[in-house]
């Protein structure tokens, strides 16, 4: 039985997972007559404008926040209803008709395009009448936050567009407040002209990443998906690791990864990769719940590892004003020390459970599968190579590598044609299709990133008009100047806010609020913690809001392919991602774990290997195995480990070694881990002796 022969057997829970999918970001909606091209139209003449900025045509970025910003807006109108539960009968058929766009969502959406454009059209009587709007600029500003929070609601849910309207009510009613919440307060002028009209709020940094960064990463994804590549990934990664102990797990990884780094979003990750591997896991023996938490584990940490990293990546750059390069440095060895404590995991899952790989018969053949898609390869090398070797920017490694994808299929068709005498122009026509089916999917999977940084531009705002300072004090207050309490406030916070804001978005609003305070209650307690530490901690445990019960969409989306409980699922998923979630709280103490004011690539490949050898055991004390069972008393032991490998400047303090022999904790971390190895073998063979003994 071949790999594609399991996926069949799953097939009605893969389209409920599909379901779970366009839940996540609104159920579009199926269109009839001529409005059905209405929505691609929008979506193509985006893509087009898209690349035209980032090859011929030179705009003010505001003219291109704006517009990318109308684009998203009319999409999400035109295309999504105004109640997720659409109907045809009674008065959902008015509101929210399954088949065509009401006056209301016309009326909606022409409003929000020109609320949304109206920055641009009038600038320079904005720029004149900066701090003084006339009335004019008041309805349409006005206009302007309405209609975004409509669409947030639409595109997102109504969490995002909760807290901006609360945010928003805190302007104008903070002297009215208790005095320890007491805000100056702001007046409907000021609130206008730092929200709507300027670059300080919607059209702020999260939004002008969204347009001149994170669009062509989203595109590329897409095309890629379109042309096959999320299944060739998946391929290649079964015919290379399928054969061994839980090899379709492990292909799961790195299926996840290859397709998570680029698409920015856990639940598409699982719809797009776990259709595949969820079945393959269990058809080796994994246990449906754990099938599920496992693909649930690995597309959420897709979003950790670079290079758009959620789109995380660009926005913390552009908020520290560092290049991108530096952002990823940063976030490389968290990220791959937790993608090889996963392969740990699922290593020991197979080990417990006693499970071999794939048998031979049902692998694809490695040389055959890594040759039918090496043009998939291509332009992930050049994007790659764009971005490390010449360091460009990301926007312009991102357009070439699109680029080139779009020549290599182009070239593919005429090749593939001659090849089997067909025509030509047939073959031309397909890939014009699949182009243009490539520029709709990027369009519509653009809407929450677009939307969702715009909104967040509206919380952004409210706290650079005076309220960030309050937060910090009102946060140490609540953590009394306790680094500690400060991280797990944050943490709690982050996972509670995940829950219902895109990745993104929980990114934006946490940094925007915590990141100043864990600096600061840092330096309170002596501790420099720096910038680029404190944004990656709110990132991280935004991302894995996405498998935290009782909401955890991505946990629904896999258990609902592997025929699963949905809250086990999340419950299993996140006793995997505890191996992630300390890695924050290292890395706030550690600063080496991100490589901070290290250049030195033999010292950056050996914290990586610690760092690895750390979270491996971590994951050994809380999954119950290393060699075999554990003991009870050899779990602390194994947290030492952990402790000393991640944290050597501490254990090194413990002993009274100077801080600049913090690296000779390593040989001691090395040598228990080692010993309690071979400890637990010879316990093992030990035991197992005793038993055919007694028998």
């Amino acid at each position: 039985m071949l790999p594609t022969d399991f996926v069949e057997k799953d097939r009605k829970g893969i389209e409920r997972a599909r379901r779970i999918a366009e839940e996540e970001s609104g159920r579009f909606r199926q269109l009839e007559g001529p409005t059905k091209f209405i929505v691609p139209f929008v979506a193509i003449v985006w893509c087009l404008f898209q690349m035209s900025i980032a090859s011929w045509l030179i705009l003010e970025s505001t003219y291109i926040r704006a517009i990318h910003l109308a684009c998203a807006m009319a999409i999400t109108f035109w295309g999504y209803p105004a109640l997720r539960k659409t109907s045809d009968k009674g008065f959902r058929k008015f509101i929210a008709p399954t088949n065509k766009i009401p006056l209301l969502d016309w009326i909606f959406g022409i409003v929000a395009v020109l609320a949304a454009l109206y920055i641009a059209i009038d600038y320079e009587g904005i720029s004149m009448r900066m701090g003084i709007p006339n009335t004019r600029d008041i309805i349409f500003g006005a206009a302007l936050v309405i209609t975004l929070l409509e669409a947030a609601r639409r595109a997102i849910g109504p969490a995002l567009p909760t807290i901006a309207l609360l945010f928003t009510l805190y302007c104008f009613f903070g002297p009215y407040m208790p005095s320890f919440l007491a805000f100056k307060g702001t007046s409907l002028n000021r609130y206008v002209t730092q929200i709507s009209l300027s670059t300080e709020g919607i059209y702020g940094i999260p939004l002008d990443v969204s347009a001149s960064i994170v669009f062509y990463f989203v595109f590329f994804g897409a095309m890629l998906d379109r042309a096959g590549a999320g299944r060739y990934f998946i391929q290649l990664a079964i015919s290379l690791l399928g054969g061994f102990k839980g090899g379709p797990a492990k292909a799961a990884i790195v299926g996840s990864a290859l397709t998570g780094m680029v698409s920015g979003s856990s639940v598409a990750n699982i719809v797009t990769t776990g259709t595949f591997t969820i079945p393959l896991m269990k058809s080796v023996g994994y246990p449906p719940k754990k099938a599920a938490a496992i693909e649930v584990a690995a597309s959420t940490d897709g979003q950790l590892a670079p290079p758009i990293m959620g789109a995380a990546a660009f926005i913390i750059a552009e908020y520290l004003s560092v290049a991108y390069i530096d952002v990823v440095k940063a976030a490389a060895i968290p990220a791959f020390a937790s993608y090889a404590a996963l392969f740990w995991i699922v290593h020991v899952e197979a080990s417990k459970l006693g499970l071999k790989g794939l048998s031979r018969d049902q692998l694809p053949r490695f040389w055959a599968t890594l040759k039918s898609g090496l043009h998939f390869l291509i332009p992930v090398a050049v994007l790659v190579y764009e971005l490390i070797i010449p360091r460009h920017t990301p926007e312009l490694a991102a357009f070439r590598a699109i680029i080139v994808l779009i020549s290599v299929m182009i070239i593919r068709a005429i090749v593939e044609a001659i090849s089997n005498k067909e025509s030509v122009s047939e073959h031309l026509k397909k890939t014009g299709k699949l182009l243009v089916d490539s520029m709709v999917s990027g369009g519509r999977n653009m809407v929450t990133v677009a939307v969702a940084t715009a909104a967040s531009g509206i919380i952004v705002g409210v706290v650079t008009m005076g309220l960030g300072g309050l937060i910090t004090e009102i946060v140490a207050v609540l953590s009394r100047g306790n680094i500690y309490l400060m991280l797990i406030i944050t943490a709690v916070a982050s996972l509670l806010l995940g829950m219902g804001l895109p990745t993104t978005a929980t990114y934006i609003v946490m940094a925007s609020l915590t990141a100043p305070a864990l600096v600061h209650v840092g330096a309170m307690n002596g501790l420099e913690v720096p910038l680029m530490a404190a944004h990656l901690f709110c990132f991280y445990f935004g991302i894995l809001a996405d498998d935290t019960p009782p909401v955890g969409l991505a946990a629904y989306a896999a258990s609902a392919i592997a025929n699963s409980e949905p809250i086990p699922t999340g419950l299993q998923g996140f006793t995997y991602d505890i191996r992630t979630a300390i890695l924050p709280f290292m890395f706030i103490f550690n600063h080496d774990l991100i490589l901070h004011n290290i250049n030195s690539w033999p010292q950056a490949l050996l914290i990586f290997a610690m760092a690895c050898i750390g979270n491996f055991a971590f994951a050994s004390a809380t999954q119950g195995w290393f060699a075999t069972w554990n003991k009870w008393y050899e779990v602390p032991f194994l947290l030492c480990v952990t402790l000393i490998l991640m944290r050597p400047e501490l254990a090194s303090k413990w002993i009274g070694l100077p801080y600049n022999k913090r690296y000779f904790m390593y040989i001691l971390g090395v040598m228990l881990f080692v010993a309690i190895y071979l400890w637990q073998k010879f316990r093992a063979r030990h035991f197992g002796q005793h038993q055919a003994n007694t028998i």
